[in-house]
């Protein structure tokens, strides 16, 4: 097992050093540069630049480089932790993204928490009540959940909240305490504005979740040591959660892969429409103004959050799944 982990891990350092070329080359593909953008900026506000100024921001950003400089300069600074500056901000990448790390992580948890607190039991019931009417419903709200829009939902919900309640729930705090330093009071604000963004983000991810672990288990449940088992007069509880239920949640183990960058990323629609500070809004910022070190920052970001999701879930599928244990102790 441990050479099986070094050995991914060094496939995963060669990885990241391919992607790390391939979004700096999909960054710098559209025409123009940042400097591009903030020049039609300025002349659109009435200011003149001339050539001199240009050539100094050119020489400022680091843009007069050729490709392959900037590329090697910026990958260089990344191996020392250092992600470079935006251009847009005037800050650190790693400060810009530090400010709001915190607040995606605790939104993103406590949804996902809640997703699988809701859709696997769910699940397991529709899936051995199949046909009763909580099937039905619960497959409604799959379909529904699938096909709504979570950019919708959200604009649906804080209309029915500011209507009927008389609550602005945009964003995370109150203007009071957007900024005001962290106390009891601001809290309470931060968790008055959560249910929205929970519900909004949770949806759809519950409702895929219930149809995958519903169709999962009525799988296991058709097949013949089940049917065996029923035979031998086992309890079916015990039937259930011992063997067909620990073969099903395969698939639910797996999603652990594509679930660490969403934690990340998140529902980036979904952060503009509520007003979130999550780092899904300013990765398409970076990439709407070429900021090219802060969005080759996130990317990166991202892609190493991706391959440790999908270590972590061939993991957990050794220990959750007995077959695909005894595979890799034969193969090894």
């Amino acid at each position: 097992m441990l050479s099986y982990i070094v050995q991914r891990i060094l496939y995963m350092m060669v990885l990241l050093v391919l992607l790390s070329f391939v979004s700096f080359v999909l960054i710098e593909l559209p025409p123009g540069d940042f400097l591009d953008n903030l020049i039609q900026q300025l002349r659109n506000a009435g200011v003149q630049v001339d050539v001199e100024q240009i050539r100094d921001l050119e020489e400022r950003y680091g843009l007069n480089l050729p490709f392959m400089q900037r590329y090697l300069k910026w990958f260089g600074n990344l191996l020392r932790g250092d992600m470079g500056e935006s251009f847009a901000y005037n800050q650190p990448v790693t400060e810009l993204i530090g400010q709001r790390l915190l607040l995606t992580v605790t939104i993103s948890l406590l949804t996902l928490v809640l997703t699988y607190a809701i859709a696997i039991p769910i699940g397991i019931y529709s899936a051995t009540h199949q046909y009763s009417f909580t099937d039905y419903a619960a497959t409604a709200f799959g379909f529904i959940g699938l096909a709504t829009p979570n950019f919708l939902l959200a604009l649906i919900l804080m209309y029915i909240v500011f209507k009927y309640f008389g609550w602005s729930v945009g964003g995370l705090f109150s203007p009071e305490f957007e900024f005001s330093p962290w106390n009891l009071a601001k809290l309470v604000d931060l968790l008055k504005h959560l249910p929205i963004p929970l519900i909004v983000v949770g949806t759809a991810g519950t409702a895929g979740l219930i149809r995958v672990m519903r169709a999962a288990l009525l799988d296991e449940l058709r097949k013949q040591y089940v049917l065996t088992g029923r035979a031998k007069g086992l309890e079916e509880g015990r039937l259930l959660f011992k063997y067909p239920l620990r073969i099903a949640i395969n698939p639910i183990v797996s999603s652990v892969g594509w679930l660490l960058p969403a934690i990340i990323s998140g529902e980036t629609l979904t952060a503009l429409v509520l007003g979130l500070p999550t780092v899904g809004p300013l990765l398409l910022q970076a990439q709407q103004g070429q900021d090219m070190y802060l969005a080759g920052s996130l990317v990166m970001l991202l892609s190493a959050l991706a391959m440790m999701g999908m270590l972590i879930s061939d993991l957990m599928l050794v220990l959750v799944d007995p077959r695909i244990r005894f595979a890799r102790e034969a193969t090894a």
